[in-house]
């Protein structure tokens, strides 16, 4: 800024409009210092830091929050197929050197660049990556709250993106997602019913229209960008994941022969105890978001309950009250309740 001022005292005179600078007059870094970077241009150096291996593991995670910062901007997150970026990203979770601390700020870059984004979850699952975040889902090679960030990362690949969620089974996926309605971290149990619940959501395609104000079919009401969308606005059944869901938790069985529907009613009525010293057995809002996932399930799917199922929310559902329906209207709660006592 220095060189900027001295410069532009040397080469002007009172009364006269400032001459303007032969481009190698002025040091780029200033002008860059003045205009800033292109986020394109940011992006590139903050992830050549990332996955820098000779750096400081502080200074990388520094450059990656900031590339997460800059891929919040969805057309930034775009840029990263343009940008050839992907591959690193995803290198970064398959090295062995990568610290756990390094996985999960990978995966909060991943999980916010696929937000309401079909054009770079297409992008992104072009890399297979579902085998590598089901990995991360481990409890037993991973922090809670790294496992935390991987159903973050994975809900973003497979919200509203149904060749994501067709290679779930040949990935094992369904499966990881039964042990995580048991995990020992709470906010793992909660992210995994909400995610479930949004892929059982019916979706209305036929409102899918080429308008960039309207809103996406979708329980999240997100807003559609041509640019983005591309692929769903072309075809819009690419968006619809409650049909293979549905199948899943009905028939996806174990060999105990429990559905992932079992699983759900299980962690709902007999969960298992969380907490530090395990010292907690309920949490409200991962009991309403399986609550909300059996209502979609009964209401909007004419789902049948096993007797086992009826069987076990007769006794959970009985102890509710108008009052504490954890976040079902009236009807709703009635809706429930008859599919549970019918015969």
């Amino acid at each position: 800024m220095q060189s900027l001022l001295r410069w532009s005292v040397e080469n002007s005179s009172p009364g006269s409009a400032p001459p303007v600078p032969a481009n190698n007059h002025l040091d780029p870094g200033i002008i860059d210092h003045i205009l800033g970077k292109p986020d394109a241009q940011l992006m590139k150096e903050a992830l050549k830091v990332g996955v820098d291996e000779t750096q400081a593991e502080d200074d990388r995670l520094k450059a990656l929050d900031d590339l997460e910062m800059l891929v919040q901007n969805i057309d930034n997150a775009n840029d990263l197929k343009k940008l050839k970026m992907w591959e690193p990203l995803h290198g970064l979770l398959l090295a062995s050197g990568t610290s756990d601390a390094l996985k999960m700020q990978t995966l909060w870059i991943i999980g916010t660049a696929l937000q309401n984004n079909p054009a770079a979850q297409l992008a992104y699952l072009d890399l297979e990556p579902l085998p590598a975040l089901i990995r991360l889902l481990s409890p037993s090679y991973n922090s809670a709250k790294t496992r935390s960030r991987a159903v973050y990362a994975l809900s973003g690949l497979l919200k509203l993106n149904a060749a994501a969620v067709q290679q779930m089974s040949a990935a094992g996926g369904w499966s990881a997602l039964r042990i995580c309605l048991e995990d020992s971290e709470i906010r793992v149990r909660r992210k995994t019913a909400f995610l479930l619940n949004t892929l059982l959501m019916p979706t209305s395609e036929n409102k899918v229209s080429l308008q960039s104000n309207i809103s996406m079919p979708s329980s999240e009401n997100a807003p559609v960008y041509p640019n983005s969308h591309a692929s769903m606005l072309s075809n819009p059944s690419s968006i619809s994941t409650s049909s293979i869901t549905l199948d899943v938790l009905q028939n996806d069985s174990t060999s105990e022969g429990s559905s992932l529907l079992d699983a759900l009613v299980s962690a709902l009525t007999e969960p298992v105890p969380f907490g530090p010293d395990g010292e907690k057995d309920k949490d409200e809002e991962f009991q309403e978001n399986i609550i909300r996932i059996l209502y979609t399930f009964v209401a909007h799917w004419n789902g049948r309950l096993s007797a086992a199922q009826k069987h076990g929310l007769h006794g959970f559902l009985g102890g509710m009250t108008q009052s504490d329906n954890f976040g079902l209207t009236s009807g709703e709660f009635e809706a429930l309740s008859d599919a549970v006592q019918g015969s």
